[in-house]
């Protein structure tokens, strides 16, 4: 079993940059694909971008690409989303998962755990 926290989130103007930790306990954390995803109200949760077990490939959703870098620490048990010129629209709670490999880690069905999620709002 895997317990995910999520941390980093807050206000932030358009333009600015966050930088969003997700903490893994246990001893497994290198064997899980590690995600981040989003959710603003009344949509629903979509995928942000995802990193292999050894950190070694990354991939994102077509809206934060160039924008977004997601990291992994495998000697820490965590992983990253360092988000930058943020836009009004990248608004959401914002969720960390870990999950197996699955035919698309873009899929919420890949991942077995998920955190609390932490609020993003970025003001205009």
């Amino acid at each position: 079993q895997v317990q995910l926290v999520e941390s980093g989130g807050g206000l932030v103007q358009a333009g600015g940059s966050l930088r969003l930790s997700c903490a893994a306990s246990g001893r497994t954390f290198s064997s899980y694909v590690m995600g981040w995803f989003r959710q603003a109200p009344g949509k629903e949760r979509e995928f942000v971008a995802f990193v292999t077990r050894s950190g070694g490939s990354t991939e994102y959703a077509d809206s934060v690409k160039g924008r977004f870098t997601i990291s992994r620490d495998n000697a820490k048990n965590t992983v990253y989303l360092q988000m930058s010129s943020l836009k009004p629209e990248d608004t959401a709670v914002y969720y960390c998962a870990a999950g197996r490999v699955w035919p698309t880690q873009r899929s919420t069905y890949a991942y077995d755990y998920w955190g609390q999620g932490t609020q993003v709002t970025v003001s205009s």
